[in-house]
């Protein structure tokens, strides 16, 4: 049976600012409990405000390992001045950018999950050169440009340690335009063609990878 957060965890994932729905996040704390009996952290790439962090770093609590998070905090492509999701309660007056950095902090101190994670602020192809570990879990929700996900790709999925997950957010099959998972989409399909990959479960736009092979 898989692993479900408690009410209070789950209520502070629905009351952070966000976009992923509550089947999505039940699949990926299931996803996230699983890879912590590997004893290896859990990354995910793309924080945006905690809403996914929160169901790891609760997963990463439990197993005694660490939540890893990957953001330069001043939004995606999509997320920019003019386009359907920006939001601009979080954008900084002094500087004119977005930066969800101080909103991402207030919702892991309500959520009392500072203990668990390590936020990494910075562009996540430099942050993976950097990285020099073996990974439980990553997660891939970050820019859903080819560039951006194809690098997030390539930066992390090297670092999934035998038998760990590998996860994909917003797969869309048929997309309607490129924010809405064109990009994301051919990864998965180049991860399942590496053979270094095997799918475990599809949940909504959200696929679930685990590494039996090697490369990527």
């Amino acid at each position: 049976m898989a692993a479900t957060p408690k009410p209070e965890v789950l209520a502070a994932f629905e009351a952070a600012k966000g976009f992923m729905p509550a089947t999505e996040g039940l699949a990926l704390y299931a996803a996230a409990v699983e890879a912590g009996d590997l004893g290896l952290p859990l990354l995910e790439v793309g924080t945006y405000c905690g809403r996914s962090t929160i169901l790891l770093a609760d997963a990463a609590r439990q197993a005694s390992v660490s939540a890893i998070t990957v953001d330069h905090h001043r939004g995606s492509e999509e997320q920019q001045p003019g386009w359907e999701y920006h939001d601009p309660s979080v954008v900084d007056p002094e500087v004119g950018q977005m930066d969800t950095l101080p909103t991402f902090r207030r919702t892991l101190f309500h959520a009392g999950l500072e203990d668990h994670v390590i936020a990494i602020v910075g562009r996540s192809p430099q942050a993976a050169k950097a990285w020099g570990g073996p990974l439980g879990l990553v997660f891939i929700d970050g820019g859903h440009t080819d560039e951006h996900a194809t690098a997030d790709y390539e930066g992390w999925a090297p670092h999934v340690a035998p038998g760990g997950l590998l996860l994909i957010h917003d797969v869309f099959p048929d997309p309607v335009d490129e924010w809405t998972g064109q990009a994301p989409y051919r990864v998965y399909l180049r991860a399942l063609a590496s053979g270094a990959f095997t799918e475990v479960s599809a949940t909504e736009s959200l696929r679930v990878l685990r590494r039996t092979g090697t490369g990527i």
